[in-house]
């Protein structure tokens, strides 16, 4: 690491260490307020309607310290239920929910360690530099007193002009010690933090359930859109041809004797009618499982996909096997979602796809040059791409800053299995 790195980690932390002191001070109040309200349940029910608002708070502080936590390489996930509808009587569902969920009282039980912890390791992040900082500026402080003493308080006794010239590097010895130290005591604080604020076992598999009810949903919700969409197109694009295709045949065949010409201009329609409707069935095919996808696997039909594009896109990918076919499936069809906001929002000149997979994780990323602000909210197609990988544990993160660049970061459980013949291959 370069100096510089661990210097601005070390005044970071030094920072946080300040920020550290506080927070543990807010702590002994909330501890307080939550007493308050443990108390005051019995009194005429004032707790019932004191405990929630004073859990919003506690739970404020513990989101902070979760974040501060994930900034120090600790993540910890939030472990809270669900919030229950309205309704009933006014202050008994919120009192019910804060009381039940035992991640209400793993947050009481953190506030006073919590605050003992926090302010010892802040007080250690920010002393030790500080007290580095007294000796360095010792001798130039002297100096500028211009006095005939050379005693300098208790912490740092000066008791000769040697010892103020020493305390110079012994100084920045400790000050440099200090920044070093720094970084590793907010990690400490950490994963303190992580040990209680973090979700339990049970707590994470009844969230496991809780996210899995809802993909199960969505894509439940996604394939009875598709299998109307499917149908919609089928009705009104294909079937109805290949009925006028029918009726045109019927046609000729009662003008074949009557009238032979008018017979064969018939024919040379439904001709025509019969290539549309195929052209439009292979378009339905295409949408459903691309035929490039089923014969080049995920790396080819990307590639294709690019070559297809408006703006030059160059694609990265170190698959060397083919991907389980539902996998691909996804892969494919949020990668070309994602190209395709990026042709009709970014106002891109350039874009990019990697595909790469490791350690049984397929990772995606597509990005672009555009004027970025992309917000999922805004129906342009992310929410499908989420709900797409989501019926595969997966999950996609999205960076679009104003002013650029875009770019939507996709990860998904995958299994390589050995290259497929494809109909390329010659092989029956």
């Amino acid at each position: 690491m370069e100096t510089r790195d661990w210097v601005r980690d070390g005044l970071r932390a030094v920072a946080g260490g300040a920020l550290a002191i506080t927070l543990a001070i807010a702590n002994l109040v909330l501890l307080a307020l939550v007493l308050v309200a443990l108390v005051t349940v019995p009194v005429l029910g004032l707790g019932a309607l004191l405990l929630p608002q004073v859990t919003k708070l506690v739970r404020l502080r513990a989101e902070a310290g979760r974040r501060i936590a994930g900034r120090w390489g600790v993540p910890v996930a939030t472990p809270y239920r669900p919030r229950p509808p309205s309704g009933g009587f006014p202050g008994w569902r919120p009192f019910r929910w804060v009381v039940t969920d035992p991640a209400t009282w793993r947050d009481f039980a953190w506030l006073l360690p919590g605050a003992i912890v926090g302010l010892v390791l802040g007080l250690g992040s920010l002393v030790i530099p500080l007290y580095g900082v007294q000796g360095i500026l010792l001798l130039p402080l002297w100096i500028w007193l211009a006095t005939g003493s050379y005693g300098y308080g208790a912490t740092w006794p000066i008791t000769s002009v040697s010892d103020g010239f020493l305390s110079l590097p012994q100084g920045a010895l400790i000050l440099a010690i200090g920044l070093a130290a720094a970084p590793y005591l907010r990690r400490g604080e950490a994963l303190f933090a992580g040990l209680l604020l973090g979700p339990t076992r049970n707590a994470e598999l009844r969230l496991r359930v809780t996210q899995l009810t809802v993909t199960r949903a969505d894509t439940v919700d996604a394939q009875a859109a598709e299998l109307r969409r499917i149908e919609r197109d089928l009705h009104d694009g294909a079937q109805a041809r290949l009925v006028a295709l029918g009726m045109t045949i019927g046609l000729a065949e009662e003008m074949v004797d009557r009238d032979p010409a008018t017979a064969r201009q018939l024919l040379a329609e439904a001709r025509e009618a019969s290539s549309t409707a195929l052209v439009e069935l292979r378009h339905l095919v295409r949408g459903i499982h691309p035929p490039v996808l089923a014969e080049r696997g995920l790396d080819g039909a990307v590639r294709a996909l690019a070559l297809n594009l408006r703006i030059p896109t160059s694609v990265d990918s170190d698959l060397s096997e083919r991907l389980d076919t539902p996998v691909e499936s996804a892969a494919y069809f949020a990668i070309a979602e994602a190209l395709s906001n990026v042709t009709v929002h970014s106002g891109a000149t350039f874009a990019y796809v990697s595909v790469k997979c490791a350690e049984g994780r397929l990772f995606l990323e597509v990005g672009d040059d555009g004027h970025g602000g992309a917000d999922p909210s805004r129906g342009t197609g992310l929410r499908g791409i989420e709900r797409r990988l989501a019926a595969f544990d997966g999950t996609m993160s999205l960076s679009s800053p104003p002013d650029g660049p875009t770019i939507v970061t996709m990860e998904l459980p995958c299994a390589l299995s050995s290259p497929r013949i494809t109909l390329s291959s010659g092989t029956d």
